[in-house]
């Protein structure tokens, strides 16, 4: 079974990190990524850490990973019984890959963080709207996360930084009708002609 307590899922995953310097020509001065198994941060510095041993990449990027505010072991340092978060991709109490984590977090002096499901849900809406990214919720929540580290101060002036969104929208629609406090939204219906749809979005 390929889930987070398979060892060769952590395998494959890390050539992420591989593809990342592929396009970039370099490692990102941070990462970020929606934590709840923790299979995917682990694997990213998984990566990194051996293009580094390599030689191919002159620092390990930081690690940032991110959660639910409902469900963030490792923001409370310990295990959650009843984790509770629309995002349900990292709804996750107990995360498999917690030691790795750790490590991954603490060797590339990184952190974890928590948002809550209305920043989750704001930036699952700007995503789709600003970038045209359709995700699910879950995948909104390293976005989310940075976006909020920034409104609170930590500066990343002049740093490159990648933002992982690992899952799309159509695995969690409901939440495309829904605001960021969860209330349902009555779709306006358009008219099918190309042109008028174009004035509407604004595209005219």
């Amino acid at each position: 079974m390929v889930n987070s307590v398979n060892p060769d899922r952590i395998e494959g995953q890390k050539t992420g990190a591989f593809e990342v310097f592929d396009v970039l020509g370099r490692a990102p001065d941070y990462h970020v990524v929606p934590v709840g198994n923790a299979g995917n941060y682990s694997a990213y510095f998984k990566g990194y850490l051996e293009d580094f041993n390599e030689g191919r990449i002159k620092q390990v990027p930081r690690m940032y990973g991110y959660q639910a505010e409902g469900s963030a072991p490792f923001v409370h340092g310990g295990p959650v019984k009843n984790p509770d978060t629309i995002a349900t991709a990292i709804r996750i109490g107990n995360p498999a890959s917690w030691d790795l984590a750790q490590s991954a977090m603490e060797c590339s002096v990184g952190k974890f963080g928590a948002v809550s499901d209305a920043e989750i849900l704001w930036m699952h809406r700007f995503l789709s709207q600003e970038t045209g990214v359709f995700v699910e919720p879950s995948s909104a929540t390293g976005a989310a996360g940075i976006y909020k580290a920034s409104k609170q101060g930590e500066s990343f002036a002049g740093a490159l930084i990648v933002v992982t969104v690992t899952g799309h929208g159509l695995k969690d629609p409901m939440w495309a009708l829904k605001d960021e406090e969860g209330n349902e939204i009555s779709p306006e219906a358009v008219s099918t002609n190309a042109a008028e749809v174009a004035e509407r979005l604004g595209l005219a």
